[in-house]
């Protein structure tokens, strides 16, 4: 065992761990729950580290041993090793100084560990320049920068999926629905195109909100005013580490402002709970559509994935769009979070970032998953029912909206009340009473009428004799 002091008093730690007092205190004061701090956070502080004592050894307000010691030590810790060092919970108060912290410890023993000779201390050199509140936020916004290409892929792969079902579809007329009530006839390829419109905002959404991650206040300290660096480490600091990162991060002109007001987290997290709003909607589409089969709407089947029921025999369920609602709900609670812990900001700084972090991460990697497997798993093998919507047109009263401009809205109302009270479709009606020429309701209820994907001829739109 070994002992450390800080200002609290002494604790012991075990001489077979890299990290120290700040660490084990996080440990004892944060038992939220078992989820540890974010890896590419980790990952992200690490590479701060490293690009902040090139800087400080450029700048000549660090040794050049010393320098050479944290950043063999970084380059160490970003190959995976040691892992296991970094235990503070992804939940903890202080606003990331537990886990700025941890990596200092780690990087500051490790270090001293292939170089006994050298003495590193955690915050006098292997933090030296920075503060938590500017290290912490910049590793949120590398981190939350990293999972985005898997995300944005995914969603990519979902609208091209979305766009060649519609393409498929095109032709298969069904009957559309306002209020959960029959609606003019559409068909399941406008449905699925609307899905990959949607879905492409969404894309153009994230993609805009992401940009502001790329602003950084590192350089600024503890409230922005960039105390305790010198002016070459604020100069330089963003361009070292863009070499080792090369995530095109721009220090904020106004690094005050930048360390106490996180709307940019709250724009990128709202971006990402659009997507799961939409996600929501066309899931919910896929299981009413699906619904049956004997007795729902039975428009389209979905791929069979497992049994059902423990106790209904055959019965299959629409599992990938369950599961995709689930994860979108939780990417919804996520961005209520987000928007609390951003508001409840006070004065110089937002104490609550670590909950922000974790949230907003956790929303991009539950979207990438849902994504994928409701792509995979769901979309690429949707079958239409062309048959059973074909029929459900014709049946369908509704069909005889294409007559009130012929007709008249009372007479057309007339009509439909007298095809859902007897049974009879509204095209056979019109034909038994005579009450039009039978050329001119066949090309009225003709597919391509009923789209509206014909202009209609002044025969058409006359009145009736």
């Amino acid at each position: 065992m070994r002992i450390e002091e800080d200002c609290i008093g002494k604790l012991e730690i075990h001489d077979n761990v890299l990290y120290g007092i700040n660490t084990v205190r996080a440990i004892e004061n944060f038992p939220i729950s078992t989820e540890k701090i974010h890896p590419l956070i980790v990952k992200g502080l690490i590479q701060i580290k490293k690009a902040a004592a090139q800087t400080n050894v450029a700048a000549g307000t660090l040794s050049k041993e010393k320098g050479h010691a944290i950043i063999t030590a970084c380059n160490e810790l970003l190959l995976g090793d040691h892992a296991d060092q970094f235990i503070v919970p992804a939940i903890q108060g202080g606003a990331g100084t537990s886990a700025n912290m941890n990596v200092n410890e780690v990087i500051a023993n490790l270090a001293m560990h292939h170089n006994p000779e050298i003495k590193i201390h955690p915050n006098d050199d292997v933090n030296q320049s920075q503060s938590t509140n500017d290290t912490f936020p910049t590793a949120g916004k590398m981190a939350m920068i990293h999972l985005l290409p898997k995300l944005l892929r995914q969603v990519n792969e979902m609208a091209t999926t979305l766009s060649a079902k519609a393409t498929v579809f095109a032709e298969v007329v069904k009957v559309g629905r306002t209020q959960m009530q029959d609606a003019v006839p559409t068909t399941l390829g406008n449905s699925f195109h609307a899905f990959h419109t949607v879905i492409n905002r969404d894309i153009d959404r994230i993609t805009y909100a992401a940009q502001a991650l790329h602003t950084i206040n590192l350089g600024g300290t503890a409230i922005g005013t960039g105390l305790n660096a010198t002016d070459f480490y604020r100069e330089h600091v963003v361009d070292y580490l863009n070499e080792l990162t090369n995530d095109h991060l721009v220090q904020a002109e106004d690094l005050i402002d930048a360390t106490q007001n996180c709307d940019s987290f709250v724009e990128f997290s709202n971006s990402l709970k659009s997507l799961a709003v939409d996600l929501i909607k066309i899931a919910n589409d896929l299981r009413l559509l699906s619904s049956g089969p004997q007795a729902g709407l039975n428009e389209m089947i979905l791929p069979a994935k497992q049994a059902g029921s423990s106790i209904m025999p055959g019965k299959i369920n629409p599992v990938i769009p369950e599961v995709v609602n689930q994860a979108a709900f939780e990417v919804i609670g996520h961005d209520a979070t987000v928007t609390m812990a951003a508001q409840a900001g006070q004065l110089e700084l937002n104490a609550f970032e670590p909950i922000m972090f974790r949230d907003i991460l956790q929303s991009e990697h539950f979207l990438t998953n849902a994504i994928q497997t409701l792509n995979q798993n769901c979309l690429a093998d949707i079958v239409a029912c062309a048959d059973n919507c074909q029929q459900m047109v014709e049946n369908s009263a509704i069909t005889a909206t294409v007559l009130a401009p012929i007709l008249g809205y009372v007479t057309t109302t007339k009509i439909v009340k007298e095809a859902m009270k007897t049974g009879q479709s509204v095209k056979q009606l019109l034909i038994d009473q005579q009450l039009l020429p039978t050329e001119q309701v066949e090309q009225l209820f003709s597919n391509d009428r009923l789209l509206n994907r014909t202009t209609p001829t002044a025969h058409a739109i006359g009145t009736s004799k």
